[in-house]
């Protein structure tokens, strides 16, 4: 991962765009005092997330936005990108370049983007943790940082090796895992005082449960007796039931049979009308034939028949006109005579009339005497007549009364069997509606089943993605590491390959003759002839320290002419083995007890074995790091510390430290091929680790891909259809089963009402025959008045007979003057009508005897045509009668068949009537039941098959059993107040204390759990900072010696060693000469060089991706400015260098320059330099 450019607007003086690209190793920053040089590192520490405004020289965060000039307006944000290359996935991101923003306006709104995404600070911190990069990282350092690190200001030397040794992360879990705790710890308290609380409450209704106890105990026993009394009354039931069902189930039989032979006897009937059907088509068409022939000859008929009856109707219209005629005439002359007779009677008429009513008027005078006298003896009789009509009536009302009540006790009866009727209806309504609730019910669990299903589905799809992206991240922080591993090994490889072509460490005459053409290619040096494994390397080359530059050659003259080269050049001199010389002696190494022979550790080529067994003739290698106290007789032996630190000849012992680089040297070459092999095969690795991490991308995105929320929706909702379907069905049930329960009610009233009715009417027939015997009573003492009445009415009807014949008579009388008067007049009025008749008729008659000529003569040619279609016609006649006797006989056999299907079913209709009455029989019964099943239900919510299937108990009394539960009944509806929930609300209780006691443990399992978290991780951070210490303790002695001398002391020492992650780090630095109580007794450069071998002992541990020194070099001089940047040149091949510097010498070592300046005031701008194409030669060499 490399640093490529930083982008700056706004930003404190840069206020115009500013690009720096940091394509090299090594990137100088410089400029004049107040340029701004210093933004540019306080804009990377800002973009990464820096939240003090200490560390950016600021009071307040704000003022990082450019304030503007005097000819410049203040701009309205900050916004600062830095560009990572992530080629190698050492991000946890697939993004090959990734940038980092952040953003603040002038209104206090800020923003954070990674690669132009809004996101969070805590994105950005997670993205870079464990780099080495961050805001307070030990990749920036200032100047002051160096006294903070020297003075261990804030732990700022743990801090940085916690991030060195990637425990920050640990102590992140830490802190997170302790907060938990707390938070678990507050959830102890609070369940603490819920039991409290429960146990408080749960002692009061503990007394309550136990008395809606026994209430429930005492109802137990009422409900078993009173099903066992229900059992009694439904035994005799079920024996009828089960009687009348067997003699059901065989008319059910018996009509099924005959319905058998029904639909036989129709298969017959159908087969033979089917047989019949071509006889009846042929039959048809015969008839159809016929009947055309016959359709012809009856319109030649009826033409005909019509003008005989035209001729007939013209002849008797003739003769009709011909006696009108007549009878007009006759007519005219009778009605001449009756004139002249009404004229006659209607004078004597008139005297008669005036007769008539001399004799009315005494008539009228003799009914008026009459009628008083009748109306005296009337008015007695009407008195007696009113007393008996009241009493006729209370009669009347008592019967009247009775006849409704008898009425009323007939619709009652009537009503009853309707609403039986209607329960039987409303009972195979409601067993559908339980068949359709247990439909659904079904419906409603499958897709209940479903949705689970579903969800599962889901849960273990988001769990595969979960584990997937566990994989994914394993396989990215595994492909990190190979990334990681396999850029270690690049770098070796390229540090190994530049020393061996650049013969780093040799002399200019090594460096000469390996650049002679072929020769140096040709023949090579002693230290890429010999390899061994690495934990020898060393020791080995620590003896072979004075041979490494030896040429190894086949023979003198080729020595001598490698010489000559150098004496020509005046390139310096050089050494050379000469292995043919070598192969003419035996050089044998002897076994030593308790030591290897050196020889037997070493491999090369069989060519170089001679020169291999004289170097280390007699040199062997000890087990252990002891050094031997007593001097070596044989000095031909020679022994190696094991580590390399010592060495041991005879009379002399030579040894010390061992160097950062030594081991490095020998077997170079070899250890280029193997580095090679070992790249390629990492590579190879990194393919298929690649290849996996994008497998499993893929897997991830298909899964991601699946729509399984939407079909759980669509099945949720199908779910919720079904549950309002089955909610509906259920209110459909219960209201039926209530419409049941009410009509019960009410067919009850209904008997209770006809039951007083009856009473009434029995109090009613006695009061009304003592009323009877008062009207009998009553009539026998009106009679006598009555015969009077009679008398007088007689007499009054003989008078009002006479006069009603007299005024009949005059009427009559009346009347008959009156109609001679009117025949008189109809009769003048007639004879003017007949005489208009008479001459109509004469022009009628002349105008059908024309008419009657014309309709003969068509007559006689119609006739003619009829004789010929009578003549087919028989012939038609004759082949239909044989098809016809064909067609009647199969239609008799039919008519038989059919005769006898109307008899079967009328025998089916017969036992249909029988089998429906025996079903009303078995319904009354089933009615019966259910009556006594529904208040089972209601009361106990008990099933009456269960009771029908039980046989009453022989040990059980009736009577007694009923008495049993009439006395249950009467203690449980005096029994008091029940809490009917306590049982129920204290068993909830006491589960809930149960519950939450058990979350109680959970709880405190959870705390053990946290705290034993917390102890991992304080043993897996301890560790690992252990490792990482003693790590970096090693390093910076090997950095610190290298910056001063190999005789200089220096070390890092915990004060507390059994807390290393809480204690503090003490440095230990003693240049050669000195003996300094404290650090704070070094010189500046000494701080600072001490300063720097610390951050490089954190670098070899854990590098980072890039290093920025703000001013760091300010206090060292010429000397030691050398030292500074040839170990920041060391360093650049695995990190960039960003150097923010005033000195000279610091300026030419670096790659690119970037020079900061002030073209406009107040406003900074840059520059760069390239200094890559100039040479440098250090000043100290140039002095000497």
């Amino acid at each position: 991962m490399r640093l490529q450019k930083l982008e700056i607007k706004g930003f404190k003086s840069f206020a115009n765009d500013t690009v720096i690209h940091f394509n090299e190793s090594v990137t100088g920053i410089i400029g004049p005092n107040g340029s701004g040089k210093s933004n540019i590192v306080d804009a990377i520490r800002w973009v990464l997330g820096e939240q003090k405004t200490r560390e950016l020289r600021l009071e307040r965060m704000s003022s990082v936005i450019f304030n503007g000039t005097k000819k410049r307006k203040a701009s309205g944000m900050a916004q600062v990108s830095l560009t990572f290359e992530n080629t190698k996935n050492l991000l946890p991101t697939e993004y090959q370049n990734v940038t980092v923003s952040r953003i603040l306006y002038r209104t206090g709104e800020s923003e954070y983007r990674i690669n132009n995404v809004t996101c969070r600070l805590k994105d950005i911190t997670s993205l870079f943790m464990d780099t080495g990069i961050g805001s307070n990282s030990y990749a920036i350092i200032a100047l002051s940082m160096v006294d903070d690190i020297l003075n261990d200001h804030e732990q700022s030397r743990r801090r940085m090796l916690e991030q060195a040794a990637g425990v920050s992360k640990y102590k992140v879990r830490k802190a997170e895992t302790l907060r938990k705790l707390g938070h678990t710890e507050g959830d102890l308290n609070r369940v603490d005082d819920l039991l409290y609380e429960i146990e408080h409450n749960l002692k009061s209704l503990e007394k309550q449960a136990r008395k809606a106890q026994r209430y429930l105990d005492l109802k137990s026993d009422y409900r078993s007796l009173s099903i066992e009394w229900a059992v009694f009354q439904t035994h005799d039931l079920k024996t009828r039931y089960k009687q009348i069902e067997s003699k059901l189930a065989r008319e059910e039989d018996q009509l099924r049979e005959i319905e058998v032979q029904i639909q036989k006897a129709e298969v017959r009937t159908e087969q033979e009308k089917l047989l019949n059907l071509d006889k009846e088509k042929t039959l048809s068409d015969r008839q159809k034939k016929l009947n055309e022939v016959g359709e012809r000859i009856r319109t030649l008929e009826n033409q005909v028949e019509i003008l005989g009856q035209r001729t007939n109707f013209i002849e008797q219209n003739r003769s009709k006109l011909r006696e009108r005629m007549r009878f007009n005439t006759d007519r005219g002359q009778q009605l001449e005579k009756d004139i002249l007779y009404y004229q006659d009677h209607l004078q004597k008429s008139q005297l008669e009339k005036q007769a008539g009513e001399v004799a009315l008027r005494e008539a009228e005078q003799e009914l008026g005497v009459t009628k008083q006298e009748h109306h005296s003896i009337k008015d007695d009789l009407d008195l007696y007549l009113q007393q008996l009509q009241e009493l006729e009536k209370g009669i009347y009302e008592l019967e009247k009364q009775r006849a409704i009540n008898l009425n009323q006790i007939d619709n009652l009866k009537n009503e009853i069997d309707r609403n039986t009727q209607v329960l039987d209806q409303r009972s195979k309504e409601s067993h559908s509606l339980r068949s359709a609730v247990e439909e659904v019910s079904q419906e409603e669990a499958r897709l209940q089943a479903s949705v689970q299903f579903l969800e599962q589905e889901e849960d273990q799809r988001l769990a595969t993605i979960q584990r997937v992206d566990e994989q994914l991240q394993q396989a990215n922080q595994e492909l990190s590491a190979l990334n990681r591993q396999l850029d270690a090994l690049r770098n070796e490889y390229k540090l190994t390959k530049s020393m061996v072509e650049n013969l780093e460490g040799f002399p200019e005459s090594i460096k000469y003759l390996n650049q002679q053409g072929d020769w140096g290619k040709q023949y090579p040096l002693l230290s890429d002839v010999i390899t061994s494994k690495e934990s020898f390397r060393i020791a080995i080359e620590h003896f072979l320290d004075q041979y490494l530059n030896y040429y190894v050659v086949p023979d003198v003259e080729t020595a001598q002419s490698a010489i000559k080269l150098l004496q020509q050049n005046q390139k310096g001199k050089a050494n050379f083995f000469i292995v043919n010389e070598l192969s003419k002696y035996n050089f044998l190494t002897e076994p030593v007890v308790g030591l290897t022979a050196l020889i037997d550790l070493v491999e090369c080529e069989a060519q170089y074995q001679p020169l291999v067994n004289y170097l280390f003739h007699k040199v062997y290698l000890a087990s252990d790091d002891v050094i031997p106290e007593q001097s070596m007789d044989n000095s031909d032996v020679t022994i190696l510390g094991a580590n390399g630190a010592w060495t041991r000849r005879t009379f002399s012992l030579s040894g010390g430290s061992i160097g950062l680089f030594e081991g490095k040297k020998l077997g170079r070459k070899k250890n280029l091929e193997n580095l090679d092999k070992q790249i390629r095969k990492l590579e190879k690795e990194e393919e298929k680790k690649i290849q996996i991490v994008q497998d499993l991308k893929e897997k991830v995105t298909q899964l991601k891909q699946a729509n399984q929320p939407a079909r759980i929706r669509e099945e949720k909702a199908a779910l919720n259809q079904v549950t309002q379907r089955l909610i509906t069905l259920k209110t459909r049930l219960e209201n039926a089963e209530q419409y049941h329960a009410d009509v019960s009610i009410r067919n009850n009233q209904a008997l209770d009402i006809i039951q007083g009715l009856t009473e009434r009417n029995e109090t009613m027939t006695a009061d009304l025959s003592v009323r009877k015997q008062e009207e009998a009573d009553f009539r026998a003492r009106m009679e006598a008045t009555d015969q009077s009445f009679r008398k007088a009415a007689d007499a009054l009807n003989a008078r009002s007979s006479t006069y009603n014949e007299r005024n009949i008579r005059f009427i009559q009388l009346q009347n008959k003057v009156t109609a001679f008067e009117q025949e008189i007049q109809f009769r003048e009025q007639q004879i003017l009508e007949a005489r208009k008749s008479l001459e109509a008729d004469q022009d009628a008659e002349r105008q059908a005897a024309t008419e009657q000529e014309q309709v003969g003569e068509e007559r006689e040619k119609l006739q003619q045509q009829l004789f010929i279609a009578y003549e087919e016609k028989k012939e038609k006649e004759a082949i239909l009668t044989g098809a016809e006797q064909d067609y009647f006989q199969a239609r008799g056999h039919i008519n038989e068949l059919e005769s006898a299907l109307r008899q079967l079913n009328k025998n089916r209709q017969d036992a249909q009537l029988l089998v429906n009455e025996l079903k009303d029989n078995f319904n009354a019964i089933r009615l019966e039941l259910t009556s006594i099943g529904e208040r089972i239900k209601v009361e106990f919510q008990a099933s009456i098959q269960e009771i029908i299937q039980r046989e009453p108990n022989p040990d059980l009394d009736p009577v007694l059993l009923e008495q049993q539960v009439s006395k249950l009944k009467n203690r449980l509806e005096n029994y008091g107040e029940v809490n009917p929930m306590a049982v129920e609300a204290y068993r909830e209780m006491k589960e809930r204390y149960d519950t939450i006691d058990q979350q109680r443990q959970d709880i405190l399992q959870a705390k053990t759990s946290l705290l034993q978290t917390i102890e991992e991780i304080e043993l897996t951070a301890t560790e690992q900072f252990m490792a990482a210490f003693e790590q970096v303790r090693e390093n910076f002695i090997n950095v610190f010696r290298s910056l001063f001398t190999d005789d200089d002391t220096a070390d890092l020492i915990l004060d507390e060693p059994d807390k290393p992650l809480d204690s503090n780090i003490q440095i230990i630095a003693k240049p050669k000469g000195k003996r300094p109580q404290s650090i704070n007794q070094l010189s500046g450069g000494e701080k600072t060089l001490t300063a720097t071998a610390l951050l490089f002992a954190l670098y070899l541990l854990k590098p980072a991706p890039f290093c920025i020194f703000d001013e760091v070099d300010a206090p060292l001089d010429d000397s030691n400015i050398e030292k500074f940047n040839r170990i920041i040149q060391k360093f650049s091949d695995h990190s960039q260098f960003i150097i923010v510097t005033h000195n000279k010498l610091t300026m030419a070592s670096v790659d690119v320059l970037y020079g900061v300046y002030m073209r406009e005031q107040g406003i900074s701008a840059v520059t760069p330099v390239d200094f890559r194409t100039y040479e440098h030669q250090a000043v100290m060499e140039q002095v000497q």
